[in-house]
């Protein structure tokens, strides 16, 4: 065809004999070449078919709630390939009338044996079709089953991920193996060098005792062996119900996702039988502050060549908000602004060496291994802490250090320290949003607690309108509320509870001077 002549002609033209003058060039426009303009087509090349954008299409998420409940969502993204999953709202805050442990078991349990698939091999072969992989993950609130996959078999992941969701197996042999990870993964959790994950764990604990939130999110050993499948038939009777799901998609048509729903999720009838009248548990998360205390020697925790120095680590959190609250968006800058991190971190301005917490707490104090703040958000609660960790001898100090902080939160906030943590919110925010599983994790997790999703754009626009001002707000009705402190290690010179709630309601952050007759 022509593509080819014109391939061929520019061949000759590169084309140099190797002695004497270079060869007669011939031109495309010369007599023995057809006259093809470069803006039209070539003749005998198939039309090549182009992604339509109408403005908003680009941005939008499509969200569609099917008879059963279910909603279904979707946002485009182009490219070959999709990820796709269905969040639940399940997990271990809905665990006060069972056995605490069961969402731990159903995360390890994911992508098992199914009604049509004999073993997880069987999922993971009928995936590599595609070149795809799953996960399952379970946090406090949400349950997430995802797959990753070429947009062309989206049919068969809906199809796959339906039958992972409403019909395991939940083989003996298969519980037998889950109680083995879970036993596994309660000693590693004691075990690693890193206490953050054990810390997370207590504060919650310690915040909102016994309620929702704070109920364990690893399985307790006790309850290791007493979960079987009659109990989590049980649980997913009541909490994998349609109208606690949402089927999220990104880089997917809208109508073939929904599609795709009706066929495999609509009618279909899970493994434990028909819902009959469903008991689930609406209670709001309460609020009781406190302290959880573990002793624990911490002088070998890492051995090796540069073994850590034996620390001890400790939180100090105060409630924050829900995420569904206006005061949601500056409290997330507030976290931006206290920054900190581990005082072997290397990095430039972007790593938040700007933050509070290096500026004035690990640049000023060398002894102190790690001082960072995190915010953990829920539908009805939340709650700001910092963790600290430092040498045993030197707690007493680190606890002040620490509630300093907290009191100067509701203190004048400098625009230009503002500024940075918006600015590098925003960047944080819109960087995430590149990956494709990460879009997906907002786009469901957005759509399963408010019907809708709030658009990257829309969410920066709020965040640049947080003013020093709602800072010096929410910090200050922050600090009106009762401590959750959780502590690790060496506990001799820790500082009472008490006292520490003191320290916050003074004016400075200063603990109270403790009298001891014997040192």
């Amino acid at each position: 065809g022509a593509a080819a002549r014109l391939l061929r002609g520019s061949a000759v033209l590169c084309a140099r004999p190797r002695f004497g003058s270079p060869a007669h060039r011939r031109f495309s426009s010369g007599a023995t070449y057809p006259n093809i303009p470069l803006s039209s087509p070539l003749p005998g090349v198939p039309k090549p078919i182009f992604a339509t954008v109408d403005g908003q299409e680009k941005f939008e998420t499509k969200v569609t709630t099917l008879d059963n409940g279910l909603r279904v969502a979707s946002q485009n993204k182009f490219g070959q390939f999709c990820t796709v999953g269905i969040l639940i709202n399940s997990g271990s805050r809905y665990e006060a009338k069972y056995l605490s442990g069961i969402a731990h078991f159903l995360e390890k349990l994911a992508f098992s044996s199914t009604a049509r698939f004999d073993s997880k091999d069987e999922i993971l072969l009928t995936l590599e079709k595609h070149g795809g992989i799953c996960d399952c993950q379970t946090s406090r609130d949400t349950t997430m089953y995802a797959v990753s996959a070429d947009s062309k078999g989206l049919d068969t992941v809906v199809d796959l991920l339906a039958d992972v969701v409403l019909h395991p197996r939940l083989t003996d042999e298969e519980i037998e193996m889950t109680r083995m990870a879970v036993q596994f993964e309660l000693e590693d959790l004691n075990m690693r060098p890193d206490p953050e994950p054990l810390l997370t764990e207590m504060i919650h604990e310690a915040a909102f005792r016994e309620n929702t939130v704070g109920l364990h999110r690893f399985c307790p050993v006790e309850n290791i062996a007493k979960i079987d499948r009659e109990v989590l038939h049980s649980y997913l009777k009541n909490y994998y119900t349609p109208d606690r799901m949402v089927l999220a998609g990104v880089g997917v048509e809208h109508e073939h996702l929904v599609e795709c729903a009706r066929k495999y999720l609509v009618g279909a009838e899970p493994a434990w039988g028909a819902p009959g009248t469903v008991d689930v548990d609406r209670s709001v998360a309460q609020y009781t502050g406190g302290i959880i205390k573990v002793e624990r020697d911490m002088s070998n925790v890492s051995l090796g060549p540069t073994p850590i120095p034996e620390l001890t680590h400790i939180m100090v959190g105060l409630e924050s908000c829900s995420f569904l609250e206006d005061d949601f968006i500056p409290f997330a800058v507030l976290n931006m602004m206290m920054g900190g991190g581990g005082s072997f971190s290397a990095g430039g301005p972007g790593k938040g060496m700007f933050s509070r917490l290096y500026l004035n707490v690990l640049n000023r104090h060398h002894w102190m291994y790690n001082a960072t703040s995190y915010h953990h958000s829920y539908e009805d609660t939340g709650l700001l802490c910092i963790h600290a960790s430092a040498d045993p001898r030197q707690v007493r100090e680190m606890v002040e250090i620490i509630t300093k902080e907290f009191i100067l939160m509701g203190r004048t906030v400098d625009l230009v320290e503002l500024e940075r943590a918006k600015t590098q919110l925003m960047s944080m925010l819109m960087m995430n949003l590149e990956s494709r599983p990460v879009i997906f994790e907002d786009v469901g997790r957005q759509v399963l607690a408010t019907h809708s999703r709030k658009l990257p754009h829309e969410l920066c626009t709020l965040i640049r309108n947080v003013k020093p001002e709602d800072i010096k707000r929410v910090a200050s009705k922050m600090l009106r509320g009762k401590p959750a402190v959780p502590a690790l290690g060496d506990l001799t010179d820790l500082p009472t509870y008490e006292h520490i709630q003191a320290a916050l309601s003074s004016r400075n952050g200063h603990l109270p001077r403790s009298y001891r007759l014997f040192r």
